[in-house]
C-alpha cells in the first residue's frame, strides 16, 4: 500500500554543540515512522571550520564524518561518524528514507596561506573591479593533516577557488578575485552575479573539482548508504554543475538518489528556468510558498487566501516542489529570517500535508521547540495533522477557494486506505460554514474535526455534500467520526 510521503528537517540552527543529535534520531526513528515521517533531512555531517562547534556549513574536510581529530576535536556538532552511520541504519530499518544535506559552493578553515595575485570587486556589483592586481595572502590551501589521506589523497589549492573574502598578508575584509579567473556562469543575477557567497569560493569550471566532488559523492553514498540529497545554496553554483553532478552520480553508483535543491528566491520564474537549466534532475524548495504563508501570518485577516498558492511551484510544478513552512534559515535570528506566526501554523501546516501536491517538509524547530528563541514545540497539533495525512489525505481533490477570508477542500479517499477521505477548512478572520463536496459514498456519514475547534459533528447529505465549518482563525481539519451507539 502507497503511503503518502513526509519529509522532516530533523534539526534547527540553535542545536546544543553536545554532539548528541545522531543518537537522538536513533532513538526517534521508530516514533518518526509511526508518526508519518518517510523521509528526513539531515544537517551536514561533516567537520567545518569550527570543529565540535561547526553547523556543518562552514565546510572543511568532506570525507571527515567525525571521524579524525581536526578543528580541535574528532566529533562533529551532532556526532561521531560511527553515531551517524547508525542512526542512517536505524531510520531505513524503521522504513524513512535518509538525505543528506550536501553544501559544495565554499571551503573553509584551510591549513595554509597561498600567496594569490588577485584584485578587488565590488560586493554589490560583482562585475565592478575597484582595486589592482596585488598579490593577497589567501588561505586555500586545503591539506587535512589530521585525515593524512585516508579516502582520498586530494587537496585543494587556490587554482580550484576563483576568490576570497580576506587577504591575510594585509588583514584585510573584501572581496577579492583571482588572477585569471572569471566568477562562475549560470548563478543568480543577484549583485550582478551572485557566484560568491563565503570563505575560499569554489571555481565549477577546474575539470579537476567536478571529478573530486563526484569521487567524494559516490565515497560517501557508499560510506553511508543516504538515500538522496538536500543540496545547499544552488543559486551560487552552476546550474549546468548539478545537471551533471547528480546524472554521473546517478550512473556510478546505480542508484535514483532523490535530490532537492536550495535556491533562495521567492519569483517562481526563477524556479522555473532553473529546473529547466537542469533538465529537471532535482526538486527544488517552494520558496514562493512559504513568503505567502508568511505574508498571510502577518496580515492580520487581510490576506486574501484565495491566492495563497498563487506564483509557487507547487501550483506551477508539483511533481518538483518541496514544500515547508519555515525551515532553519528562516528561523528567529537568522539571516533570511521570515518567521510565519505561531496562529497560523496550523493552518500552514494544513495546507501543505493535507493537499494532493508536492512534497512537505515539516520542521525540527516547530515539531520539537526551539529553546533558544522560547519557541514552544508544536508536536500535538502537528502529530494530529501528520496522522491524518498519513491515514486519510488520499482521492481526488475538490477546492473551495471561493471567499477572502475562508477557503476549503476535500479529498474523497481511496479503496487502498480504509476509511480514508477528510475535508479542511481553513480561516484567516471571522470563520465559517462552506457546503463541500466529498462523495456520494460518504452520505449518511458523520464527520468530527480532530483539531478540536469545531464542537459539533456534521452529517453528510445524500449527495455527498457536507456543511463544514471552521471557527476564527483557525484549521478545521473533518474525519469520518460515527458517534458511539
Amino acid at each position: 500500500m502507497i503511503e503518502n510521503g513526509t519529509l522532516m528537517q530533523y534539526f534547527e540552527w540553535y542545536l546544543p554543540s553536545d554532539g548528541k543529535l545522531w543518537k537522538q534520531l536513533a532513538e526517534d526513528a521508530t516514533k518518526l515512522k509511526t508518526a508519518g515521517i518517510t523521509s528526513v533531512w539531515l544537517p551536514p555531517a561533516y567537520k567545518g571550520a569550527a570543529g565540535k562547534d561547526d553547523s556543518g556549513y562552514g565546510v572543511y574536510d568532506l570525507y571527515d564524518l567525525g571521524e579524525f581529530r581536526q578543528k580541535g576535536s574528532i566529533r562533529t556538532k551532532y556526532g561521531t561518524k560511527k553515531d551517524y552511520v547508525a542512526a542512517i541504519e536505524k531510520l531505513q530499518q524503521a522504513g524513512v528514507n535518509v538525505y543528506a544535506d550536501v553544501v559544495l559552493n565554499h571551503k573553509l578553515g584551510a591549513d595554509e596561506v597561498e600567496r594569490v595575485h588577485a584584485s578587488e570587486f565590488n560586493e554589490n556589483s560583482r562585475y565592478q573591479m575597484i582595486g589592482e592586481d596585488k598579490v593577497i595572502g589567501a588561505w586555500t590551501k586545503f591539506t587535512f593533516p589530521g585525515r593524512k589521506g585516508k579516502y582520498s589523497d586530494f587537496t585543494w589549492n587556490w587554482k580550484h577557488f576563483d576568490g576570497i573574502d580576506w587577504d591575510q598578508k594585509r588583514a584585510k575584509h573584501a572581496l577579492f578575485r583571482f588572477a585569471g579567473k572569471e566568477w562562475n556562469e549560470e548563478v543568480d543575477a543577484e549583485n550582478g552575479n551572485y557566484d560568491y557567497l563565503m570563505g575560499a569560493d569554489i571555481d565549477f569550471s577546474n575539470p579537476e573539482v567536478f571529478e573530486e566532488l563526484v569521487r567524494w559523492a559516490v565515497w560517501y553514498i557508499q560510506t553511508t548508504n543516504v538515500d538522496g540529497f538536500r543540496l545547499d545554496a544552488v543559486k551560487h553554483i552552476p546550474s549546468s554543475f548539478y545537471r551533471d553532478f547528480l546524472a554521473e552520480v546517478r550512473k556510478l553508483t546505480g542508484r535514483e538518489i532523490f535530490a532537492v535543491g536550495e535556491y533562495w528566491n521567492g519569483d517562481v520564474r526563477v524556479l522555473e528556468d532553473y529546473m529547466a537549466s537542469i533538465n529537471s534532475e532535482a526538486s527544488l524548495f517552494d520558496v514562493p510558498l512559504h513568503y505567502n504563508l508568511y505574508h498571510c501570518s502577518k496580515a492580520a485577516g487581510a490576506y486574501d487566501l484565495r491566492t495563497i498558492f498563487d506564483n509557487t511551484l507547487v501550483a506551477r510544478d508539483p511533481i518538483h516542489a518541496v514544500t515547508f513552512v519555515d525551515n532553519h534559515d528562516t528561523q528567529p535570528g537568522q539571516a533570511l529570517e521570515s518567521w510565519v506566526d505561531d496562529w497560523f501554523k496550523p493552518l500552514a501546516y494544513a495546507l501543505i500535508l493535507l493537499r494532493r501536491d508536492g512534497y512537505p517538509c515539516v520542521f525540527y524547530g516547530d515539531y520539537k521547540g526551539i529553546p533558544h528563541d522560547k519557541v514552544k514545540a508544536k508536536k500535538a497539533m502537528l502529530d494530529k495533522l501528520l496522522k491524518v495525512r498519513k491515514l486519510k489525505a488520499y482521492g481526488p481533490q475538490h477546492d473551495y477557494f471561493d471567499d477572502p477570508d475562508c477557503i476549503g477542500w476535500t479529498r474523497e479517499g481511496d479503496e487502498e486506505h480504509k476509511d480514508s477521505g477528510l475535508a479542511v477548512v481553513l480561516s484567516d478572520g471571522k470563520g465559517g460554514t462552506k457546503r463541500m463536496y466529498i462523495g456520494r459514498q460518504f452520505a449518511g456519514a458523520h464527520f468530527s474535526d480532530i483539531m478540536g475547534n469545531a464542537k459539533y459533528n456534521i452529517k453528510i447529505d445524500e449527495e455527498g455534500f457536507g456543511e463544514f465549518y471552521v471557527n476564527r482563525a483557525a484549521a478545521a481539519v473533518w474525519v469520518r467520526r460515527e458517534p458511539k451507539a
